[in-house]
């Protein structure tokens, strides 16, 4: 019997030509950044090779963001949400496209990616297909955009100033600017989309921020047990202090995600917790 294939490598590519050209047309930001700026041999290897890991990482999880992204665009033309939503909505796939690419790069420029083994297959957890449309669409906004996109954009302007090389600082400021209309979105579909949904429909929703809300949680625990940069020119390679970080992250999650989710009658139950002490 053959080896059970356990995941693929998280490997990306550009197709070149017109394509990459017009790709260039719509996004000519991407060829702008200080490419050819950042030398590796500045910094401590143990440094850098951190860095090559966080980049990569950071390119894996905006190429999931862009498979939610697509699947909440899709519930949202389903359920016939406002034109003007859904085209707001269409931008965001792309802007998840450039953020893998400017991640992807970034991990180059150090040296190179590292890898990733990863399931296509469970990139990122679609709504029960059996759900009224309505009801689909906003625990997607939920999970996606009122969770995970509004409570990316404080962290990653904290990382922004953190930065101090001009090219990491350029490139996590090109993603903070995009990130700030992802991160509202929910919140304005949620004002279209509740006066349609009943209060088991709002429990439902309520279970899922829970959910949305833990896994980041249990995130926030592994980045409080691993071992803190030594060296402090490490902060141009884009890093925030983990507890300068998590503190962040625990006012933030409280102050725009839960308090916001209670005010508009969606109960939650698991209250963000400090992870700094």
């Amino acid at each position: 019997m053959a080896d059970e294939v356990l995941g693929e490598l998280f490997e990306l590519e550009l197709f070149g030509g017109n394509i990459e050209k017009r790709y260039r047309h719509m996004r000519p930001e991407v060829e702008q950044m200080p490419w050819g700026t950042l030398d590796p041999s500045k910094y401590e290897p143990s440094d850098v090779i951190a860095a090559r890991k966080s980049w990569t990482g950071a390119a894996f999880q905006e190429h999931r963001t862009g498979v939610a992204c697509a699947a909440t665009l899709k519930a949202l033309i389903e359920c016939r949400a406002p034109l003007d939503l859904i085209a707001m909505a269409t931008r965001f796939p792309l802007d998840e496209m450039v953020h893998v690419e400017l991640c992807a790069r970034m991990a180059m420029e150090l040296g190179g990616g590292t890898e990733i083994i990863h399931d296509p297959h469970r990139l990122a957890m679609d709504a029960a297909p059996d759900l009224p449309p309505v009801l689909r669409a906003a625990e997607l906004c939920v999970r996606f955009f009122c969770v995970g996109e509004t409570l990316s954009i404080p962290l990653l302007r904290g990382t922004w100033k953190a930065a101090q090389h001009p090219l990491s600082k350029a490139v996590l400021g090109r993603i903070v600017k995009d990130e700030a209309a992802h991160g509202t979105f929910g919140w304005s579909f949620l004002e279209w989309a509740l006066p349609h949904i009943d209060a088991k429909g709002r429990e439902h929703l309520g279970r899922h921020a829970d959910m949305a809300i833990h896994a980041i949680q249990l995130q926030w625990e592994g980045l409080r047990r691993r071992k803190k940069p030594v060296s402090r020119e490490a902060h141009a390679l884009s890093w925030m202090e983990t507890d300068a970080y998590l503190n962040l992250a625990t006012r933030s999650m409280a102050r725009l995600v839960v308090a916001p989710f209670e005010a508009r009658g969606i109960p939650i139950s698991r209250k963000p917790q400090p992870m700094v002490g």
